[in-house]
C-alpha cells in the first residue's frame, strides 16, 4: 500500500500502531468503510482538583453533539477520572504530554484553570481559536472577552459573593456556548457498581439507602460538620426506617471508624477510587459537604443534600436532583480556612433540617 494513501484525518488513526478497524477487520486506508474524518481537534486544559476536573466534562457533551467527529484530548493532573470512551487522548501533566501539546495543532484550545503554569501552555499552544485563561504580558488574562468576569471574581471576594451564575453558566459562556443540562461524564466500572448494588441491597433488606460523606479534604475545614451532627443524624435515619452507609477516604478513617461504632450505621471502610464509585452508584440518596463527593454523587445522577457554608450557593448547580442546606446564622468565612467564630457556624446546621430534606428527596 502507498503510504500517500494513509489518513491522517481519521479519529481511528493511532500514530505508530495499527487503528482498532485494522486490528478487528484487517482493513486499511484504502479499502476501509469505517473512515470518519476528524471534524474539529480540541484541547481542554483542566488540571484539578479532581472534582473540578468532574464537573467540567459536560463541555465534552456539548462539543460531541456540535461536532460529532471531533478529537478532544485532554491535558489533566487526574486522567482516572476521565471516561477513555469519550475523550479520544487523556494526557496526565508531564515533560512528555507538554512536549507532545506544544507540538500539535489545535482548532480549540481551552483553559480553564487559573495557575500560571496552565496559562501559559494556553498561550504557547497551536490553536485557531483560544478560550479560558491565558498568560499575557506577564500576568494571567482572559484569551477572550468572555473570561474577563470569571478573572474578576477570582480576584475580589465582593464580587464573587454578588455572583448568581453557577459553574457549568460560567464555564460554558467562556467557550462562547450555552449551558444546556448536558450531564457529568465519569469513568466509572459498571460490573464492579453492579456487584456493590447487589451486595448493599441484600445488606439493607429494602431500606432506602442514605450514604454520608463525612469528610472535605484539608484545603478548607471550615466546611467540616462535627460528629456530634452526623451522629444525631444517623439515630434520625435509624429511627425513620433509612439505612445509612458512612462513606470516606483515609483520612476520614479513624472519624468514620468511631461513627460506625457509637451509631451501629455500616461503614464500608475505605477503598480505591474505582471501588469508591462504585459503591456510590449503588447508594440513592448521598449526603456531603461540597466536597469531591458532591461531583461524584452528580455525575452519577444521585439524589444529594449538600451541606454548605463557605461557598457562594449559587456556584452549585444539582441538576433538580438535591438541595443546599445551610447554617441558619449565615457564615462569616467566605473562602475561609479558619473560623472567625468561637464556635463554628456549622454547629447551626441541624441534623434534623438535613433529616427533612432526605425525607423530601425520598418521595421524589
Amino acid at each position: 500500500m502507498d503510504i500517500k494513501l494513509v489518513k491522517y484525518d481519521c479519529k481511528h488513526f493511532k500514530g505508530a500502531i495499527p487503528c482498532k478497524p485494522n486490528k478487528a477487520h484487517n482493513v486499511d486506508c484504502k479499502n476501509c468503510s469505517y473512515y470518519q474524518k476528524i471534524s474539529k481537534r480540541i484541547l481542554i486544559i483542566k488540571l484539578g482538583a479532581m472534582g473540578d476536573v468532574i464537573r467540567t466534562t459536560p463541555l465534552v457533551v456539548k462539543y460531541k453533539q456540535l461536532y460529532p467527529n471531533c478529537h478532544i484530548s485532554w491535558l489533566t493532573l487526574s486522567p482516572d477520572v476521565l471516561p477513555k470512551e469519550d475523550i479520544d487522548s487523556i494526557y496526565k501533566w508531564n515533560e512528555t504530554s507538554l512536549y507532545i501539546l506544544r507540538n500539535k495543532q489545535f482548532d480549540i484550545a481551552i483553559n480553564l484553570d487559573k495557575e500560571e503554569e496552565a496559562c501559559m501552555l494556553l498561550a504557547e499552544v497551536s490553536s485557531t481559536k483560544k478560550f479560558g485563561f491565558i498568560w499575557n504580558n506577564n500576568h494571567i488574562d482572559a484569551a477572550t472577552k468572555a473570561a474577563e468576569q470569571k478573572l474578576i471574581t477570582g480576584y475580589f471576594d465582593h464580587y464573587s459573593q454578588a455572583n448568581t451564575k453557577h459553574y457549568l453558566d460560567e464555564i460554558f459562556e467562556i467557550c462562547h456556548q450555552k449551558f444546556s443540562d448536558e450531564p457529568y461524564l465519569l469513568n466509572y466500572n459498571h460490573e464492579l457498581s453492579q456487584l456493590w448494588k447487589e451486595k448493599i441491597l441484600k445488606q439493607s433488606a429494602g431500606k432506602l439507602v442514605v450514604g454520608l460523606n463525612t469528610g472535605c479534604g484539608n484545603r478548607w475545614l471550615t466546611r467540616l460538620w462535627p460528629n456530634e451532627m452526623w451522629i444525631e443524624l444517623i439515630q434520625l435515619l435509624h429511627k425513620g426506617g433509612f439505612y445509612p452507609v458512612i462513606l470516606g477516604g483515609p483520612q476520614e478513617d479513624e472519624k468514620n471508624t468511631m461513627l460506625a461504632n457509637k451509631t451501629g450505621a455500616w461503614y464500608p471502610g475505605t477503598y480505591t477510587l474505582e471501588e469508591f464509585f462504585a459503591i456510590t452508584s449503588a447508594l440513592e440518596i448521598i449526603v456531603t459537604q461540597v466536597s469531591m463527593m458532591m461531583h461524584i454523587a452528580t455525575a452519577l445522577q444521585k439524589k444529594m443534600v449538600l451541606m454548605n457554608n463557605i461557598f457562594n450557593k449559587h456556584e452549585f448547580y444539582l441538576y433538580n436532583r438535591g438541595v443546599i442546606v445551610e447554617p441558619d446564622s449565615g457564615c462569616d468565612c467566605f473562602y475561609g480556612n479558619s473560623c472567625k467564630r468561637e464556635k463554628s457556624c456549622m454547629y447551626d446546621l441541624k441534623p434534623i433540617s438535613v433529616f427533612d430534606e432526605i425525607i423530601k428527596l425520598s418521595k421524589i
